[in-house]
């Protein structure tokens, strides 16, 4: 082989080298500029995302933002945004206001005791029932412009009460007493009446609610979510010193034993009650 020959190959091979180097060189160059590029991504992602995330965590909750709808009263109501409840005959003399919070268990209680005796009383005529709901125990402060820190299911569960009285006082008295019962009234601590599904649930063991297709439509629409916290409203700014419940107040005056508590035996009730009616 030439000397000649041999200094070409050599050459050759040195340019084919430097050709794959200058290849690699670009190869890397493209990479580093992808990893920056997604680098700057990410972060701006990560940006946008907490971005978002600020931007959600201010937005008004459902909630809030229903408080500003329209009220559409349910049928069976009067009064100001339909939040004047009444059960019972007209010709009762005397109205007892009942002041509850669905998720209370205390009024679970009293119904669960005494909810039979009060209906046989308004079956009877003894006294009519103004009903007056409150939702505090979702930690709502409606006067004070809070709503919602501890849960949703007072309203959830008023709302859904409103879609029954829609349908008949009768509807809405059953429902209560269900809501209520031993079997589906949940613990303080467990917003179980959030849930739509739940309610409906409930629902289905009232004869008039079962598988009631208008009544569970206004459930899962909100229908009557603004009416809910318009009858919030009412219980916040009550005009009788009422700020727990149970309460129970008859011309004007808070019903309570002897002892100062809330009744809570039947026994208790018709001696309070009484003792109003005759006053």
């Amino acid at each position: 082989m030439s000397k000649r020959n041999t200094q070409a190959a050599k050459t050759a091979a040195r340019e084919r080298l430097r050709v794959e180097r200058e290849r690699q060189a670009k190869r890397a160059k493209a990479k580093r500029q992808v990893i920056v590029a997604a680098s700057a991504i990410g972060v701006l992602a990560a940006a946008g995302g907490i971005g978002y995330a600020v931007v959600q965590a201010n937005k008004p909750s459902y909630w809030e933002e229903a408080k500003s709808d329209k009220v559409v009263a349910p049928a069976n109501t009067t009064g100001t945004n339909g939040t004047t409840v009444t059960i019972g005959k007209s010709t009762a003399k005397k109205t007892l206001k009942v002041y509850e919070d669905p998720r209370c268990p205390v009024c679970a209680q009293f119904e669960q005791v005494v909810g039979t005796t009060v209906d046989k009383d308004v079956e009877d005529g003894k006294f009519k029932i103004q009903y007056i709901g409150g939702t505090f125990l979702d930690g709502d402060s409606l006067g004070q412009g809070k709503i919602g820190s501890n849960g949703e299911g007072s309203k959830n569960a008023m709302s859904a009460m409103g879609a029954a009285l829609n349908v008949s006082t009768e509807a809405f008295a059953e429902y209560k007493t269900a809501l209520y019962s031993a079997k589906w009234h949940p613990e303080e601590t467990d917003d179980k009446f959030k849930s739509d599904d739940y309610l409906i649930e409930v629902a289905n063991t009232v004869s008039a609610l079962k598988n009631n297709k208008a009544f569970q439509n206004d459930v899962k629409n909100g229908t009557y979510d603004a009416w809910a916290l318009a009858m919030s409203k009412t219980f916040d700014t009550n005009k009788e010193d009422v700020t727990g419940t149970p309460s129970f107040v008859m011309d004007g005056k808070k019903l309570v034993t002897s002892a100062g508590n809330q009744p809570m035996t039947v026994d208790e009730f018709n001696e309070v009650v009484d003792a109003a009616l005759k006053g």
